[in-house]
C-alpha cells in the first residue's frame, strides 16, 4: 500500500458522523484584481447570516488577509506543523469574529513531509470541520504550482476578474492550465465567476459572456456567474482604512454586492452533497503530490 493510499484510508476512517465545512476557494489569473477584497467580505457577509467562517490565507509572503484585517497573528500553520500549536492557537480573530489562519510557508512544505507528520497535520486541520460552517482558502494569484494544486483539489471555485484587457486574458490562461491538470475533473468542481470594479451590471455581464464564450469555445468548462462588484470609492476608502466595505460602509453598493453574491452562494449550498470538508480537501491536495 503507497503513501497515499495510507492517508486516503486514515482520512476516510474520520469523516464517519463528523461536520464537514463547505471549502470555498477564491482565486485570481492575476494580482491586483480584488480577490483577497472579495474574500474577507464574503466571509463578513457569511458572518452576517449566523455562519461560523475561517479564512486561509494561502497567498504566500503576501500576508493580504492580515493586512486587509489590520490584525497581526501571534502564530500561523508552520507553528501547527513545527512548534506543535493546536489548531485554535493558530487561529486569529478578525473583525465580527471571522477566524484566519496565516499559511505562512507551512502549507509549501506539506509535500516535504513524512507520512507521520502528514498523519499529524490531516487530523489537526480537519478540525477545522468542527469549527467553521465554512472554509475560504485564498490562493496566491496566477498560475504557479502552488495554485494550481489547490485549485485541483477544490470543489468549489471562485474566479475574480475585472474588465482589464490583462485580467481577461489571464482569467482564461488560469483555466486553461487547470483544465490541462491531470487531476483536474470539471464533474467534481464548480467554477464560478464574479466581476469586480465594474462601472454597472450590465459591464459585469459582458465581462462573463466574453471569457464564458472562449471558455465555451476551446476549454468545455462549466463556468457559472455569480454577479458582480461595482468600482467604488467606498470600497478603496474601506481598504485604506484595513477594514471591510461590508462593515465600515454597510450600506454601500459594493458592501449591497457582497450580500447579493453571499446570499447566491448559500442558496446553492444545499446542492453541494457527499464530497465536501476540510478532510475531503486535504485528501485531494495531498494525493497530488504523490
Amino acid at each position: 500500500m503507497d503513501q497515499a493510499e495510507q492517508l486516503r484510508k486514515i482520512i476516510k476512517a474520520g469523516t464517519v458522523n463528523r461536520p464537514r465545512a463547505r471549502v470555498i476557494t477564491v482565486t485570481s489569473g492575476k494580482g491586483g484584481v480584488g480577490k483577497s477584497n472579495t474574500a474577507i467580505n464574503l466571509a463578513i457577509q457569511f458572518r452576517k447570516r449566523d455562519k461560523r467562517v475561517i479564512i486561509l490565507d494561502a497567498d504566500f509572503g503576501l500576508a493580504n488577509i492580515e493586512i486587509m484585517f489590520g490584525t497581526v497573528p501571534k502564530y500561523n500553520l508552520s507553528d501547527l506543523i513545527y512548534q506543535g500549536k493546536n489548531i485554535r492557537e493558530i487561529i486569529t480573530r478578525g473583525p465580527m469574529d471571522v477566524g484566519f489562519v496565516s499559511g505562512g510557508s507551512g502549507i509549501a512544505g506539506l509535500s516535504n513531509l513524512s507520512r507521520d507528520s502528514l498523519n499529524f497535520i490531516i487530523q489537526k486541520l480537519s478540525e477545522l470541520d468542527s469549527i467553521a460552517d465554512i472554509i475560504i482558502i485564498d490562493t496566491g494569484a496566477g498560475v504557479s504550482d502552488a495554485v494550481m494544486e489547490f485549485l485541483v483539489a477544490s470543489g468549489e471555485i471562485l474566479l475574480v476578474a475585472t474588465p482589464e484587457p490583462t485580467s481577461i486574458t489571464d482569467a482564461y490562461s488560469l483555466l486553461k492550465v487547470l483544465n490541462r491538470h491531470h487531476r483536474f475533473s470539471s464533474e467534481t468542481t464548480e467554477i464560478k465567476m464574479i466581476s469586480n470594479k465594474v462601472k454597472s451590471e450590465r459591464e459585469g455581464e459582458m465581462l462573463f459572456d466574453k471569457l464564458n464564450s472562449v471558455i465555451s469555445r476551446y476549454l468545455k468548462m462549466p463556468v457559472t456567474y455569480l454577479g458582480s462588484v461595482p468600482e467604488d470609492s467606498q470600497l478603496a476608502k474601506a481598504v485604506m482604512q484595513q477594514q471591510p466595505v461590508s462593515l465600515k460602509e454597510p450600506q454601500s453598493k459594493s458592501a449591497a454586492a457582497f450580500e447579493t453574491i453571499a446570499a447566491r452562494l448559500l442558496g446553492e449550498e444545499d446542492r453541494r452533497t457527499g464530497d465536501r470538508g476540510m478532510r475531503s480537501f486535504l485528501t485531494r491536495f495531498i494525493n497530488g503530490g504523490r
